[in-house]
């Protein structure tokens, strides 16, 4: 009965933030077919972020009548939506209409908020239902949170994307015989299987984590709470876990928080901190968040395309893959020291400024249509991604140890690191257009 329980604890994990995860990877293949282009990514981290309203309206329920929310309730409302929001996808994705005078993704973006609402959401409400279980339980819950962005990634490796050639065509001049005029242009070949059946997938993904979820919820815990050795701290972080949902409004990022935090065991009495270091802290924490939930997703497309779709497509597969194996590490290598996550940081940051400095090269960045030019922005990316996520779960748990209210405001910086960071982006990217788009075959570079 035991291995059941974990393995319906790990297929539940899988519905906390595959329908995201799946976007993100999926994107190397959307946007050559959405009339946004390149400008997608920057649409979907402003969408993401106005999803934070399920997390909130949460939260605020948690507040203003605590015991009054049902969360087996919300799961179950949430799970349902996002499956059925996938199925819609797989149907409506490409249809666009008119807005203002220019062809638009309405269905796209509609769908994508729903499905950003159930991910988001699953922050405060999945963790705080594990909670109820046995503690052994919580590691396999965040296995499957972890395959969550895995597996999306593999299947998208699986599917093909990006194989483009380059392909000669002629255009005729006038009348005159023989006046044609050679031009290159990039022809993406068809991928394993269509993006339909990428989204069908993601479906069955949500259904897995909704059966398990339902399992789960009807188990008898009897047999469980009989053996386990429940001890005064286990129902204490039982309840902190309950308390500090209002922590994990930030989206993608913050599972990782919520994994390190549950992976650590408050102390008796919270660690002394000066200003200056709470300060650092919150710092890191606004900062982390503001370049990998906002700033440097809005312009992968700019930074990778240039390089070739393949390029892009890795290194949004592997970027995704590379949050849950820092999270992961985080869990068995915890090193707290703030000079530490700094010098992390610092290195974060320089993989980001890379990847930024790409993007504002395009469509003519560094090394473009070498092997080695690919292979450094698909590794700076890969590095960004998971040098910042580890200092995002190292400062969280650092701030649980301390106290309930710094885990709370730890949240609150998140969410407003992510918001800053999307909202000076989108207008940089769709209104000022500072960043240039380019065909990878036609776009005339200087040799470098």
């Amino acid at each position: 009965m035991t291995l059941l329980v974990h393995m319906l604890a790990c297929a539940f994990g899988l519905g906390s933030w595959v329908a995201v995860n799946g976007l993100w990877v999926e994107l190397p293949l959307i946007v050559n077919t959405l009339p946004e282009g390149w400008e997608l990514p920057s649409y979907l981290t402003v969408i993401i972020q106005l999803a934070n309203l399920g997390p909130l309206l949460v939260t605020l329920m948690h507040k203003l009548c605590p015991g009054r929310l049902k969360e087996h309730v919300v799961i179950y409302c949430i799970l349902s939506i996002g499956v059925l929001s996938c199925i819609l996808l797989a149907f409506f994705w490409d249809e666009t209409t008119i807005v203002a005078g220019a062809s638009r993704s309405t269905a796209f973006f509609i769908i994508t908020f729903f499905l950003s609402l159930v991910d988001c959401t699953s922050s405060v409400t999945f963790l705080p239902f594990m909670m109820q279980l046995p503690a052994k339980y919580i590691t396999t819950y965040f296995i499957g949170e972890g395959l969550s962005g895995f597996i999306p990634g593999v299947v998208a490796l699986a599917q093909g994307v990006g194989i483009a050639k380059c392909v000669n065509s002629s255009q005729t001049v006038g009348n005159h015989t023989g006046g044609n005029v050679w031009s290159l242009h990039t022809e993406y070949l068809p991928p394993n299987f269509s993006t339909e059946v990428f989204f069908f997938f993601l479906a069955a993904m949500m259904c897995i984590s909704l059966a398990a979820f339902v399992a789960l919820n009807r188990l008898p815990r009897i047999f469980e709470l009989s053996t386990e050795n429940l001890v005064p701290d286990t129902v204490a972080s039982v309840s902190s876990g309950l308390d500090n949902s209002g922590a994990e409004t930030n989206g993608e990022g913050v599972k990782c928080q919520a994994e390190g935090a549950a992976q650590s065991r408050p102390l008796l009495a919270g660690p002394k901190h000066s200003v200056y270091q709470l300060t650092f802290i919150y710092f890191l924490v606004v900062w982390v968040n503001a370049a990998t939930n906002g700033l440097l997703p809005s312009v992968q497309t700019y930074s990778c395309m240039p390089y070739g779709n393949l390029a892009y497509h890795l290194s949004a597969a592997l970027a995704s893959v590379a949050n849950p194996v820092a999270c992961t590490i985080a869990m068995f290598f915890q090193n707290r020291s703030l000079v530490f996550l700094g010098v992390l940081t610092a290195l974060g940051t320089g993989f980001g400024s890379y990847n930024m400095a790409m993007a504002a090269m395009s469509p003519c960045p560094l090394l473009q249509g070498s092997v080695v030019g690919e292979m450094i922005i698909v590794l700076s990316w890969l590095f960004f991604t998971g040098t910042l996520s580890y200092v995002k779960v190292m400062v969280g748990v650092i701030l649980r140890d301390r106290s309930h209210s710094a885990l709370v405001w730890c949240g609150a910086a998140a969410q407003a690191g992510s918001l800053v960071g999307s909202v000076t982006m989108f207008p940089l990217v769709n209104v000022y257009r500072l960043f240039k788009s380019g065909d990878f075959c036609n776009t005339e570079c200087p040799l470098s």
